[in-house]
């Protein structure tokens, strides 16, 4: 019985909590990202460069046979080095990592600014002359 116990506390510390919503909420902004990748980005890259259509872009490394697309290698069995995927993923990382760049700067800069307020003044102390203008006076009355 500890031991559920101990797992719900652990489960229901915010911080876990907050990894969980992270984890969700990353894994849908992977897909967004993907898919901008591939529907957005992938195509204009493709007409910049003369039609190259990049999920198609592969070696097969089984036999001299050729496929026309990637999938038919696939599907065929063949053993391939689909770079043209590798290039995709490589830009879907990039934009995910420039999109937590621009997010932690933010998040950065934004405390920052909370450092930077003023903090209240405390009320300043007397001065040195009047601590010894007091010493002074206790010692006159003794």
């Amino acid at each position: 019985m500890g031991f559920v116990k101990e797992f719900k506390e652990f489960a229901m510390k915010g911080n876990v909590m907050d990894m969980a919503v992270g984890v969700i909420i990353g894994g849908a902004f992977g897909k967004i990202v993907t898919s901008l990748v591939n529907d957005v980005l992938m195509p204009i890259i493709s007409k910049c460069t003369g039609g190259v259509d990049f999920t198609n872009l592969f070696v097969n490394l089984t036999d001299d046979k050729t496929y026309s697309t990637l999938k038919a290698a696939q599907d065929a069995g063949a053993s391939v080095f689909a770079y043209g995927s590798f290039i995709q993923n490589i830009i879907d990382f990039l934009i995910i990592a420039l999109c937590i760049f621009l997010m932690i700067k933010g998040m950065n800069k934004l405390s920052r600014k909370k450092e930077e307020e003023p903090a209240p003044e405390e009320p300043a102390g007397p001065t040195q002359e009047e601590l010894l203008a007091e010493i002074r006076d206790l010692l006159k009355t003794k």
